[in-house]
Parts: C-alpha cells; structure tokens; sequence
C-alpha cells in the first residue's frame, strides 16, 4: 500500500518541479500530480516540455518522492466532436509525459455532461476505444472516478462502467469527498468493485442532503451546481471508518491519496495531521503491522 500526497495546496505558490520538495518536507514519500497550470491545465494541452518532465523526474528522485499518478481532466466525453479531438489529443501528450516520468497509473474523471449522459457516454467510449491501444503499448494503468456533473455521478454506476470497459487495465478510485454525491455508500461501492478498486482519494466533505439539504445554500432555488469540498479529515461528514473497513474487507492493496484543497494558509499542519490519520486508520483496519510502500521498493511501518 502507498500514501501520496496530491499537492494541490502548493501549487500556486510552487512550481511543477518544486513540487517533490514540497511533498517531501511534508512527509510524504509519494505524489500525485494532478491539474496544473505549468504542468497539464484543467481541459487542456500540456504545458510543460520534455526538458522540464526530465527535470521534474529528477527533482522527484532526488527528493526520494516517487510519482503515483498523473491526473489530467479533460472533456473526452464532449460535449461537441471538436472538443473529444482536442481531448484525445492532449490525452497523447499527457501518455508520453506520464511514460517519461517513469509512472505506470494515470487517474482521470468520466467528464460529460449529466443532462446529456447518452451522448457523452457515446463520445466517452469513442476517445477510450482511440486511446485504449496507447495505454496497452505504453503499459498504464487507468483508473476512473464519478465526479460531481459528470455524466456519471453514481458510485454504483461507475463501477459497473469499468467493468463493462472489460480491461484489466482499467480501474476504480473510490474519492471520499464526492461520497455525498456517488450515493453515500462507501461500504457497498467498494465491496462492488472489489478488486477494481486501486486507488482512494482522501479528504472530507459535508453531507449536502442532509437537514433537507440546507448544509449549502445556493441561489437560485433549485439549482442544479454541485457543490462540494475537499476539507480537512474531521471537518466534515465522511464516516473513515466505514471506509477503511470496506477497504480491508476488500483486500485493498492500492493507493491512499490525500486530496485536501482550499485551506492554503492552513497547508503544511493539515497535511502532517491528516497522514497521522491515515497512518491510524490503516493500522486500526488493516493492522498494526501493515507497511507502507517507500519509492524504493522498502516498506515501513
């Protein structure tokens, strides 16, 4: 099992290759890169050449982090034919950079449309079915999550897709702040996905349906944003140990990666206290012996 750290709250004040010295003194000793401006933006083409990949590559390794995943959103699943082109192109790109960092995962969203789940699900299976043969000769795994306004949004639902995509090479991240939105059912979506689930994104939210669904308020009545966050453990609603023991009931051998956005000022004290709760939760469910895989290859407690 590794940690990693997706390091979302340093990104504005970090660059891309400052990033595994950033992970490092917080005392991570893996990374997820996910979207970022100098790196790949949210929606569009890579901004980062083969000389800085190199760079960054080394900079990981001389800080002793390794590279868990790369992370690129873009619209695969439409809405028009330009956009899935555009897409399947910067997905290209983003393959060759994820296979010069010498990383083997890359996680993304379904993206698409909720109102339009038909369509976009036919524009998602048309950029899989044009991608699939670039993941099988470079070797990466893909690991898919439902995400808030994606066409879909349902844990279950999610998980019956990957299986229907029927490649070994294709999995389940199971994310804990959008538990309110896939259903509000860790235990059941991962004893689903058994085996399927990979990877798990760690942060907390609140429970956007409760006291009649007034935990957020937004205008105009009835509108359909989801809203949801990427806080601190504790300071929402997610039941971790229900979580984590799905987790080990399932055999759960993957990645736990904490995802926490928003607190900036707050950064380096949450990510320090929220990898001692994780560390808890995995002794507490797993057992006290369980290891956590080092870059290099050695597990420590």
């Amino acid at each position: 099992m590794r940690l990693a750290l997706d390091a979302q709250m340093f990104h504005r004040t970090h660059a891309v290759t400052d990033l595994p010295d950033a992970v490092a003194r917080a005392g991570y000793q893996w990374m997820e890169l996910s979207p970022k401006e100098d790196f790949i933006p949210f929606f569009a083409h890579p901004r980062v050449d083969s000389a800085t990949v190199a760079t960054l590559r080394r900079r990981a390794a001389d800080a002793g982090v390794g590279i868990s995943s790369v992370l690129p959103v873009l619209r695969w699943s439409g809405p028009s034919e330009d956009a899935r082109q555009a897409a399947v192109r910067a997905w290209r790109r983003a393959l060759q950079i994820t296979v010069d960092l010498g990383v083997d995962t890359m996680n993304t969203e379904f993206n698409g449309r909720p109102e339009g789940a038909e369509h976009a699900e036919a524009m998602f299976l048309r950029s899989f079915e044009e991608l699939a043969p670039d993941f099988e000769r470079e070797g990466i795994r893909l690991v898919l999550e439902p995400h808030p306004d994606d066409f879909i949004e349902d844990g279950h639902a999610a998980v019956d897709m990957v299986a229907g995509l029927d490649r070994d090479w294709v999995t389940f991240l199971y994310c804990t702040p959008h538990t309110f939105h896939q259903g509000n059912d860790p235990a059941g979506i991962i004893a689903r996905a058994g085996a399927r689930v990979t990877n798990v994104h760690l942060a907390d939210t609140l429970d956007h349906t409760a006291s009649g669904g007034l935990r957020y308020i937004v205008n105009p009545p009835g509108s359909t944003v989801r809203v949801h966050q990427h806080a601190p453990m504790g300071a929402g609603e997610v039941d971790f140990d229900a979580v984590f023991a799905a987790l080990a009931a399932a055999g759960f051998d993957g990645t736990l990666t904490h995802c926490v956005f928003g607190w900036e000022e707050r950064a380096s004290e949450i990510v320090a206290a929220d990898r001692a709760t994780i560390t808890d939760l995995v002794s507490k469910h797993f057992g006290s012996d369980t290891a956590l895989e080092s870059p290099s290859g050695r597990t420590s407690p």
